[in-house]
């Protein structure tokens, strides 16, 4: 008989209650019991990048946490990037430049442009790849994707939403 435990955390700004079993991983979890299916299982070692989130304003490759370590956490997914119908700037910028394709590594791409963008509103090329490293693309190339990194960056400066 197995048992599960609780676990109490804030996802998306919501407060989220879900059980979990003990070695269930994070990403497992957020997608099974949660019903938040943004993010992918790509590898499974934290290599991709596809199960990227944000976890305590750190960008987090959750198949390596244990669901159970949420516990108290602060929570954001690719599905908390929008404000409701509104796409956030990155999504509209992905999606305008065509910076996806299969849509795997898309979420991951997503989170960790919007962890740069607000540690550092006005990246260059070099800082915008650096900070993606550790997501992996087989259909688009990076190059689209690192334009609309950039723009997204222009609107957030243009609207106020980051410091420059």
């Amino acid at each position: 008989m197995s048992t599960k435990t609780h676990v109490t955390c804030i996802i998306n700004g919501d407060e989220t209650d879900f059980l979990t079993e003990d070695g269930e991983s994070l990403l497992n979890a957020l997608r099974d019991e949660v019903g938040l299916t943004g993010a992918k299982e790509g590898c499974g070692t934290g290599d991709c990048g596809a199960c990227s989130i944000i976890m305590n304003g750190d960008l987090t490759a959750s198949c390596l946490v244990f669901a159970p370590e949420a516990q108290c956490s602060t929570i954001v997914t690719v599905e908390g990037l929008a404000d409701g119908d509104h796409l956030h700037p990155l999504q509209q910028c992905f999606l305008e430049g065509a910076a996806l394709q299969c849509g795997v590594c898309t979420p991951g791409f997503l989170v960790a442009s919007k962890v740069l963008l607000d540690r550092n509103p006005n990246p260059d090329d070099t800082e915008i790849r650096y900070a993606l490293a550790g997501n992996l693309c087989r259909c688009t190339g990076y190059d689209k994707i690192v334009r609309a990194v950039k723009e997204a960056a222009v609107q957030l400066r243009e609207n106020g939403k980051v410091q420059a």
